[in-house]
């Protein structure tokens, strides 16, 4: 297999992202993963990777998905978890991107799986290929911080070597530029995990004018759902969005989960984000005028210890129905996890969703399995001892990160 070269002038072509995604099946087949750099030379993935984030830096923190016509499908796709034969067999059975066939990734597409770096590659020179017909938003897991435990950032050292870190290191550097948002044809609101608050205002002591500003952590009675207008203006470029401070809403958007409680409270299971009810959902819907709320974020290991809420077996649930429309949550990574301590598997199918005219917002879904047989290969994290669906996030961990980070 010949290496993969950029293309003269740096315009990708139907062509070349097609070969690149037969490159990948190919060596995932023929060639250990620290023989990747002869496929897809650094060079390569540096010309790449700086394309797409130029792309993504210019999108605001909500895309809008609007140029569309009574011939054009909207498919929107869960999370993926780096199993590229999955991604690669979705693209072709929901047809690859086109000028009438638009596509909105909802998130997660590195960790727990062997080919998250193939993945989220051939993601991106989609984006580069097609900016304003695939639309590529920002889930938990592109974060240093889930990044480092459940596998990538191991992914890509092993991968690239020496040049790992800085193979890593731009990734991540990508990841900050993901949109946190979508609404599709004026009806439909995408995030990975959802709603979110409106930022609680730090409370200023009176007195002196220099006295330093107190942050009030926010009673559960004090929640309010936030605005459209607020995600616009949340700064969503950190690594590690923050579960305290000023700038919630990234974390809310890529962590909260829905709940069959009505309210908006802290997700105690995860440590970070809201758990919110059928009523906010109704509020959020009716406000804005919209039909659908579509998220992902929670697959078959997740929903098992959720009270009230469906399973993930056929990649998809209902969560809420309420007078204006519906919560959807759609997961695209069937036989999730691929590497797991037990014998017993979830055996989950995946899904995805298709819109179409006239208003893009009664959702066909299409379930399928996992592609079999797959390639061999070793799970790049602790599966057996690292905590299960993100459960209790570790925040020390958190801290250090952020802090390595900064450095």
């Amino acid at each position: 297999m010949e290496p993969v070269t950029w293309p003269n002038g740096g315009t990708l072509t139907n062509e070349w992202v097609h070969g690149l995604m037969s490159s990948f099946e190919w060596s995932s087949w023929n060639l250990p993963p620290s023989q990747l750099p002869s496929v897809m030379p650094v060079n390569v993935f540096d010309s790449l990777i700086l394309t797409a984030s130029k792309i993504l830096h210019k999108e605001r923190n909500i895309v809008h998905v609007d140029d569309l016509d009574s011939d054009s499908k909207v498919v929107v796709v869960g999370d993926v978890h780096g199993q590229l034969h999955d991604l690669l067999f979705l693209l072709k059975d929901a047809g690859f991107p086109s000028q009438n066939q638009f596509y909105v990734f909802n998130g997660d597409y590195v960790d727990r799986g062997a080919w998250g770096l193939e993945t989220f590659l051939v993601l991106l020179s989609w984006k580069v290929l097609m900016p304003d017909r695939v639309f590529l938003l920002r889930g938990n897991h592109e974060s240093k911080y889930c990044t480092s435990m459940y596998g990538f950032e191991k992914e890509v050292l092993t991968k690239y070597g020496d040049k790992g870190k800085h193979v890593y290191r731009k990734c991540l550097g990508c990841f900050e530029a993901l949109p946190l948002a979508s609404i599709i044809a004026g009806h439909v609101y995408t995030a990975h995990g959802g709603l979110f608050r409106s930022p609680v205002l730090p409370k200023r002591t009176r007195g002196k004018k220099n006295r330093k500003v107190r942050l009030l952590e926010p009673e559960t009675s004090s929640l309010k759902l936030g605005t459209l207008e607020e995600l616009m203006q949340a700064r969503r470029s950190v690594l590690d969005p923050p579960w305290e401070g000023s700038n919630l809403i990234p974390g809310d958007v890529l962590w909260s989960d829905p709940s069959m409680s009505p309210g908006l409270s802290p997700n105690e299971q995860r440590g970070i984000g809201l758990l919110w009810g059928p009523d906010c959902t109704e509020e959020f819907l009716k406000k804005y005028e919209l039909k659908l709320i579509i998220r992902s974020h929670e697959g078959p290991d997740a929903r098992e210890k959720r009270d009230g809420l469906g399973g993930m077996d056929i990649g998809y649930t209902i969560d809420h129905s309420v007078e204006s429309g519906k919560l959807i949550t759609i997961f695209s990574a069937p036989d999730y996890p691929q590497f797991q301590a037990t014998e017993e598997r979830y055996r989950n199918k995946g899904a995805y969703i298709i819109l179409q005219a006239p208003d893009f917002s009664d959702p066909q879904f299409r379930s399928f399995e996992a592609v079999t047989p797959r390639p061999k290969a070793n799970p790049f994290y602790d599966f057996e001892n690292v905590i299960d669906s993100d459960d209790e996030m570790d925040k020390s961990a958190l801290d250090t990160n952020e802090e390595q980070a900064s450095h």
